[in-house]
């Protein structure tokens, strides 16, 4: 058990880069969505294919921020995953990675994070702008 071998204090073990990873990347994410929401043309209300309109406008706005929530991120998953696998603190661990690979670090892991992290971010962004869409119809 993890109490047993680290004391109480090993079950928060990666919780600062936890946070550090989870609250950047969807405060980059929804400030990316509304500066897409802002840049992109708006649709015309009159046509007959507004709605899908409005969802393919939603998709491209939710695309964009996931990946752009994924990509700048990317650096404290790195950082977070080491922190799992090497048990180190989060300031040791940055400097091993730095030490061990030096800001290439930031890189390791892109493509795959990019599908892991891009996808749920932009579902959940996509999937709540359709909802809102939804519920203004009735």
């Amino acid at each position: 058990m993890i109490h047993e071998k680290y004391g109480l204090g090993g079950l928060w073990h990666g919780t600062s880069a936890g946070i550090l990873k989870t609250v950047p990347k969807y405060c980059t994410a929804i400030i990316v969505k509304d500066y897409m929401e802002n840049k992109l043309p708006q649709n015309d209300p009159q046509s007959p294919t507004y709605k899908t309109d409005q969802l393919l406008r939603s998709a491209c706005k939710s695309a964009t921020a996931g990946i752009a929530g994924a990509a700048l991120t990317n650096p404290l998953d790195v950082i977070r995953n080491e922190m799992f696998k090497t048990n180190k603190s989060l300031m040791s661990t940055v400097n091993s990675l730095l030490d061990e690979m030096g800001w290439r670090f930031i890189l390791r892991g892109m493509g795959k994070n990019l599908v892991a992290v891009s996808v749920p971010v932009a579902s959940t962004i996509f999937f709540t702008d359709a909802l809102i869409q939804l519920s203004s119809e009735q």
